[in-house]
């Protein structure tokens, strides 16, 4: 946070969406996985929310019992923790936790890209998860890092691409300004510029379209800027798919 009031505006927000969200109905198949820890997750992500953070990881833990065929999925979400608790822990002034959580999160990752099924979120979850906090980690870890996130994104391109224009503005934004950011952090300068142009067309009139804008005009500013998470993770999701189930 920059300031005092920021801070406390920050800490009003956490505290209001951890006195909203709802019980994690866990036994209920017809949610996936990810619908089920989503939004615990990216408290931590987004608002530094540790409390959901903690009950996501309990959950999880739960999961991988009740669910072994979302082994993939969960060891994915499972990394992703373990990435924001290494972070936190470097740049909270406790550089001695970044080690062993980085090392949980790599193995995590590792084990679920080998997994052939229940495997639908690793991509997407290990590409968002470096797009988010690649540029935060120690400069030694960042090259690896965004190879992955690169690679990530890649698949997800290779899979979705030629569906990208009739899916929803959140899922082919961040497919689209996944690949720029990725491909620029790994120095493939000509890839980056095709898919900002991309973002350009398919992405015009939404939250993607300043960013990709400003990487247009200032290639320069690429490098310190980032494209993603730009329209994504509101609250009260889960509790729509709740309500939406049929009774």
């Amino acid at each position: 946070m920059r300031a005092f009031k920021g801070a406390l505006m920050a800490f009003a927000v956490t505290t209001t969406l951890a006195a909203q969200s709802p019980e994690i109905p866990l036994a209920e198949t017809r949610l996936t996985v990810h619908t089920l820890l989503r939004e615990d997750v990216f408290s931590g992500f987004l608002d530094n929310n540790m409390e959901r953070v903690a009950r996501a990881e309990k959950n999880l833990d739960l999961l991988l019992l009740q669910r072994p065929g979302e082994r993939a999925n969960l060891l994915a979400w499972r990394g992703a923790i373990e990435v924001l608790r290494a972070v936190r822990g470097q740049e909270t002034g406790k550089p001695e936790e970044f080690a062993p959580h980085f090392e949980k999160a790599r193995k995590d990752f590792a084990e679920a890209s080998k997994l052939s099924s229940g495997n639908d979120g690793v991509a997407p979850i290990i590409g968002g998860t470096y797009a988010v906090f690649g540029d935060r980690l120690p400069q030694e870890h960042r090259a690896a890092a965004w190879a992955q996130a690169y690679d990530s994104y890649s698949l997800l391109w290779k899979q979705q691409g030629a569906q990208i224009e009739q899916m929803p503005v959140h899922f082919k934004g961040e497919v689209l300004a996944g690949m720029a950011q990725s491909a620029q952090r790994t120095g493939r300068a000509e890839e980056s510029a095709q898919f900002v142009d991309k973002m350009l067309t398919i992405l015009a009139e939404t939250p993607f379209e300043r960013g990709a804008r400003q990487w247009k005009a200032d290639p320069a500013s690429a490098a310190t800027t980032s494209l993603t998470c730009k329209n994504c993770h509101a609250a009260g999701r889960l509790t729509a798919k709740i309500a939406a189930l049929p009774k």
